[in-house]
């Protein structure tokens, strides 16, 4: 058993699972699941946190994009590295719609993904999208607001 938090070892599981998706989108959703999580360590239980983020972000896919669009103005979309845009997509994921994790604590997270993840300026470029996104957020930067 890994060391790490929990949630973290979820986050990675969402962040590979929707990585493999963006250079190879599934024709059935369930059923890549089931295999994406036949391979992991962990029961499919541990992993329940990580299928609700992969199930958000496929949800909201447009919506999180706008949102990514709208804070990289002078970058293509299209040539976003892929590592950092599914980052982008967890991250902003859990800022407009999980109101039951501080967005102090997304943010975080995704600059440890991406330290961990990608290439060297990532961690520059995905703080400098989601401390831009953080000041429209009408919420408590630091606590949960709903359970």
């Amino acid at each position: 058993m890994s060391k790490r938090p929990r949630r973290r070892e979820n986050r990675i599981a969402a962040m590979q699972f929707l990585y493999a998706c963006t250079l190879n989108p599934p024709d059935n959703l369930p059923e890549q699941l089931n295999m994406f999580f036949e391979e992991k360590d962990q029961s499919r239980e541990f992993y329940a946190f990580a299928e609700e983020l992969i199930f958000g972000v496929f949800d909201h896919l447009e919506e999180v994009d706008q949102e990514i669009k709208t804070y990289t103005e002078n970058w293509d979309f299209e040539r976003i590295a892929k590592m950092d845009l599914t980052i982008l997509r967890l991250a902003i994921f859990e800022l407009l719609k999980r109101l039951d994790i501080p967005p102090i604590v997304s943010i975080n997270e995704a600059i440890e993904l991406s330290k961990q993840f990608s290439g060297p300026d990532s961690k520059r470029f995905i703080n400098g999208i989601l401390d831009k996104m953080k000041d429209k957020i009408q919420r408590p930067l630091r606590e949960a607001t709903e359970l």
